[in-house]
C-alpha cells in the first residue's frame, strides 16, 4: 500500500517526469508562504481603510495605524497557522484548499484583535467602518493566494523542483526502491533527496566494507553542504544493520530519523500531521537547534570581539617577550578536528621549543624541559591559549566546547572510548564545562581521558545560554588557581 494518498491527484505524474527546473529547498517553503500571508493581510489592512474612506467621503486619516494593526493581524494569523503545520509540505502541496481552516483562523484572529484593542484602549486611533472592511476583505485575499501557492506547489513537486537540502537518505536497496514519489513525498516532504544506496552483496564481508565506503562517503557529503538530518529506510528487523549504522553515525552532529519500512507502511496509509509526518523512531537527536546555534554564536562573536579589543596590548607585548626569549615562530599552529569532524589550524602563542604537529605528539608534563622560560608563565596563566579568539570569530571555535585535542591524540582516542566522537557534535572551545571542574592540562591515563569525554558529553546534552555563561564565570577563578597548568 503507497502512502501520502492525498497526493495522488497531483503528483501522479512524478514518475514520469524527467526534465527538471529551477531547485527549491523545503526550507525555504514556510518562511515564502507565511510572508505572502503577511503581504495579503497588511495590505488588506491598508487597502481596507483606504477604499473605507474614499467610498464614504471622508477625509483620509494617517495610515501608521492601518499598518500597525496588519502587523499585529499577520503576527497573530501564522502564529496559529504555524502551528498547526499549515505552511509545512506536504500539507501546504495537498489539493483542495483549507476554507474552513482558514475563515475559523482569521475570524478568531479578529476576535483577538478586537480585544486587544478594547484593553489597550487604542480603537480610538483606528476606524471600526476600515476595521470591518479590513476583517472581510483579508479572509478572501488569504483564500485566493492560499489556491495559488498550492497550485503552484503541485507544479514544483511534479516537476521533482522542490527538494530537501538539508538531509540525505540512506537506505537498503529494497527499501530505497519500494519508496515511489508519493511516499517519499509524505515521508519527508519531497521527492528529491540525496540518496546513498547499501549494499545488497550477499556476502556478508564485502557487504560490510562496501557499507563503510558508503558511509565515509555520507560523511563527506554531510560536511561539504552542512547537512542537519540523515533519514534512514532500512529494515525495522535488521538489528546488525541498524547498530551498524547508529555507530556510524555517532561522528556526524546530525539528527538521525528511522522511517517505516515496507512492512510497516503496508499496515497502514500514515496521515501526516503538523508536527511529525509519520511514525519515525528518533535514533540521534541534533546537538543544537538552528536557534541556539544562532545565540551561541551571536555571544561567540559579541565577546570574542570585546575581548581582542580589550586584551591587544597584552597580545601585543606576549608576542615582543616570546621572540626575546627564544628562537621561533610568535604563533605556534596545530591541526585540530573541530565541528562535524572538520580539521582546522588552532592558533596558540608558543610556549615550547619544539612545535609537533605529525603521527606523534608528546603532551606537556610537569617540569617539561621543552618549555621556555617565558612559556612556563604564558601556559600557567593561560595566555598561551588568547590567539584562539581568532579561531572564534572565524567561527572554528566557539567560547565554550569541549577542548580541541591534537589529531594524533584524537585518532588514539577514539579507538578506547566509544562515546568519544560525541564531543564534535558542537563546535571545540577555549574552555569547557570539563577545564570548569578541574579535568585541564595533560590526559595521561585512560581514566583522565575519560572523565574529560564524560563531562563534554553531559556539556553537549545539557547546553543552554546560562550554563555558557556559568562556564565563563568559572573559568576566571578556574585560571586564577593554575589547576593542572603546567
Amino acid at each position: 500500500m503507497s502512502i501520502g494518498s492525498d497526493f495522488r491527484e497531483e503528483s501522479h505524474k512524478v514518475d514520469q517526469a524527467h526534465g527538471k527546473g529551477t531547485l527549491w529547498s523545503l526550507d525555504l517553503v514556510p518562511y515564502v508562504l507565511s510572508t505572502v500571508d503577511a503581504l495579503v493581510i497588511i495590505l488588506a489592512c491598508v487597502g481596507g481603510g483606504l477604499g473605507y474612506h474614499v467610498v464614504t467621503g471622508t477625509s483620509i486619516p494617517n495610515l501608521l495605524p492601518c499598518c500597525a494593526v496588519g502587523l499585529m493581524a499577520s503576527f497573530i494569523y501564522i502564529l496559529r497557522m504555524s502551528g498547526i503545520g499549515y505552511y509545512d509540505l506536504p500539507d501546504s502541496a495537498k489539493p483542495g484548499t483549507e476554507i474552513t481552516q482558514i475563515l475559523v483562523c482569521w475570524f478568531s484572529t479578529g476576535i483577538l484583535l478586537a480585544f486587544f484593542a478594547f484593553l489597550l484602549k487604542i480603537g480610538g486611533d483606528y476606524s471600526r467602518g476600515a476595521f470591518v472592511t479590513f476583517y472581510f476583505v483579508a479572509p478572501v485575499g488569504l483564500l485566493a493566494v492560499r489556491r495559488f501557492t498550492k497550485a503552484n506547489l503541485a507544479s514544483a513537486v511534479t516537476r521533482g523542483g522542490i527538494r530537501r537540502l538539508d538531509a540525505v537518505l540512506v537506505g537498503d536497496h529494497r527499501e530505497l526502491a519500494a519508496l515511489g514519489p508519493r511516499d517519499r513525498l509524505a515521508l519527508f516532504g519531497a521527492t528529491d533527496v540525496k540518496e546513498f544506496r547499501l549494499s545488497g552483496d550477499p556476502d556478508p564481508g564485502e557487504r560490510l566494507v562496501a557499507d563503510k565506503n558508503t558511509f565515509g562517503a555520507v560523511g563527506d557529503f554531510i560536511r561539504r553542504n552542512n547537512c542537519r538530518e540523515v533519514l534512514l529506510v532500512l529494515p525495522w528487523n535488521d538489528d546488525v544493520r541498524i547498530d551498524f549504522v547508529r555507530e556510524h553515525l555517532k561522528n556526524l552532529p546530525v539528527s538521525a530519523r528511522l522511517l517505516p519500512d515496507l512492512h510497516i507502511r503496508s499496515l497502514s496509509n500514515f496521515v501526516s500531521s503538523a508536527r511529525q509526518r509519520v511514525l519515525a523512531v528518533e535514533v540521534q537527536r541534533a546537538p543544537l537547534s538552528g536557534a541556539e546555534r544562532f545565540v551561541k554564536r551571536f555571544m561567540d562573536i559579541v565577546v570574542a570581539g570585546v575581548a581582542l579589543s580589550l586584551l591587544f596590548p597584552i597580545l601585543i607585548l606576549t608576542g615582543i617577550a616570546i621572540k626575546l626569549d627564544s628562537e621561533g615562530p610568535v604563533i605556534f599552529r596545530q591541526r585540530r578536528k573541530g565541528f562535524n569532524g572538520k580539521e582546522f589550524v588552532m592558533l596558540k602563542f608558543r610556549t615550547m621549543k619544539v612545535q609537533e604537529d605529525g603521527p606523534v605528539v608528546v603532551q606537556a608534563t610537569r617540569q617539561d624541559p621543552r618549555v621556555t622560560s617565558i612559556g612556563r608563565f604564558l601556559r600557567g596563566a593561560s595566555i598561551d591559549e588568547l590567539p584562539q579568539l581568532f579561531n572564534v570569530l572565524k567561527g572554528e571555535m566557539s567560547l565554550i566546547g569541549p577542548r580541541p585535542h591534537a589529531l594524533a591524540h584524537d585518532s588514539y582516542f577514539e579507538k578506547i572510548l566509544e562515546d568519544y566522537a560525541f564531543r564534535h557534535h558542537v563546535k571545540p572551545g577555549l574552555t569547557g564545562w570539563a577545564q570548569c571542574n578541574g579535568s585541564r592540562g595533560a590526559t595521561p591515563t585512560v581514566e583522565d581521558i575519560a572523565e574529560r569525554v564524560r563531562l563534554d558529553l553531559w556539556y553537549v546534552n545539557n547546553w543552554s545560554l546560562w550554563l555558557d555563561i556559568q562556564i565563563l564565570i568559572k573559568t576566571f577563578f578556574e585560571v586564577a588557581r593554575k589547576r593542572n597548568a603546567y
